[in-house]
């Protein structure tokens, strides 16, 4: 009975409960938007990280992130590849052989991180033949063929076509060059990345700097799933204990200091909503005691004990909060639905958010574990806010209540 009275309690004041709803629904709304704005940001650019730039894992000599040394290699990479093709996790991997060198054009030159790849094994690791704007990704029967990025390509005043003198150092310390023709250009949501990488065929590269076909520089490995890149990474350094495994994580500790930061603001934002519905729930809740505090006194005086005034004033708010709660989280859902699909346009601020590595257009995304733990705060707002108001209205004397004129 406690529940029903409660409800047409709610529906008592229409034009009231109506608004406290609406204030309930869109501050739910804008918080569960914003989170899955943030989640679809963040994904975005770890998904980038992980099927673009690096891969979920790589493997260098030890002394090779630090120096970026070309003599510092692993003499057989394709045992190291092998081993790690084996594991159920691995999805793929991809040997590469790199080396820092100088790029010039007719125009300009510029200094790059070139990388040498099998094209075949690169596409299983890596998306990069998605983001092709312009030309092939390596056409088979060519040599000293060139992919680089849009923002080189513009740096270096060249197009698809063009010939450019690459100039580097061999093995001997001999500074050596080839002359390469770009035959594809790409572009991702990292600018930096597009100016600081350009790719070659592996065996291009090996002939050039003058290294064993066995070797290579790194190795990129792709798991079939995420969050399992620390598992397999650990099982590769017991097997290679001298080598260097290192995680997407490791390499860039930046996105997992992002990440967290992300999720500090999510959490901070959406605590600043719900305390400003908990106090609007207060004020809402200590007004409708005030109208009804005759009520209340009569119906202490006829036998209600104050356990139930306590209950029928807190689901008076559960169902206020929840109502809100409920249309807000759908009205999110629904248009995290359809911006999902058709994103986010954010172009206004392409340039910005390109250099720091981010898309310009956003797809937000939301899990159903997230939806959960904002309905169960939206609730329990719910019930902490009606605790002062229930507990004034039981406090109320019977004789003294039926006493006030209303």
């Amino acid at each position: 009975m406690i529940w029903s009275v409660s409800w047409r309690n709610v529906w008592r004041n229409k034009t009231r409960s109506m608004v406290i709803i609406t204030a309930i629904a869109l501050g739910v709304f804008a918080g569960v938007y914003t989170i899955a704005f943030m989640f679809g940001w963040i994904n975005q650019r770890i998904n980038a990280v992980i099927n673009t730039e690096i891969s979920h894992i790589q493997v260098h000599h030890p002394e090779y992130i630090e120096t970026n040394d070309v003599h510092n290699y692993i003499p057989d990479i394709k045992t190291i590849q092998s081993a790690a093709e084996n594991k159920t996790q691995v999805k793929a991997a991809s040997s590469r052989v790199l080396s820092t060198c100088m790029i010039s054009s007719a125009e300009t030159g510029s200094g790059v991180q070139l990388v040498g790849i099998n094209p075949d094994q690169e596409q299983q690791v890596t998306n990069l033949h998605e983001k092709l704007v312009e030309g092939n990704y390596f056409e088979e029967t060519k040599k000293n063929q060139l992919v680089i990025g849009k923002k080189l390509a513009d740096k270096l005043k060249v197009k698809l076509r063009s010939k450019v003198v690459v100039t580097l150092t061999e093995m001997d310390g001999t500074l050596t060059g080839g002359a390469f023709r770009i035959t594809g250009i790409y572009q991702t949501a990292n600018s930096e990345y597009d100016e600081r990488k350009a790719f070659v065929r592996a065996s291009d590269l090996k002939r050039l700097i003058n290294i064993d076909e066995k070797a290579g520089h790194e190795l990129a490995i792709l798991l079939k799933e995420n969050n399992m890149e620390q598992k397999v990474a650990d099982q590769l350094k017991t097997e290679f204990s001298n080598l260097e495994v290192m995680s997407w994580l490791e390499i860039m500790p930046d996105m997992k200091m992002m990440n967290e930061s992300m999720n500090l603001m999510m959490y901070i934002f959406v605590v600043i909503i719900l305390l400003a519905l908990g106090f609007g729930i207060v004020n809402t809740m200590l007004m409708v005691i005030l109208e009804r505090i005759k009520e209340i006194g009569m119906l202490m005086a006829i036998g209600m004990n104050k356990i139930r005034v306590f209950s029928m004033i807190v689901l008076e708010t559960i169902y206020l909060s929840l109502t809100g709660g409920v249309i807000g989280i759908a009205l999110a859902v629904v248009l995290t639905a359809i911006t999902g699909k058709t994103g986010l346009d954010l172009s206004l601020w392409a340039e910005g958010l390109n250099s720091l590595g981010f898309d310009a257009v956003i797809y937000p995304e939301i899990g159903f574990d997230a939806v959960i733990v904002v309905t169960f705060l939206v609730i329990l707002t719910g019930v902490i806010a009606a605790i002062y108001p229930a507990r004034k209205a039981i406090k109320l004397k019977p004789a003294d209540a039926l006493r006030i004129e209303m």
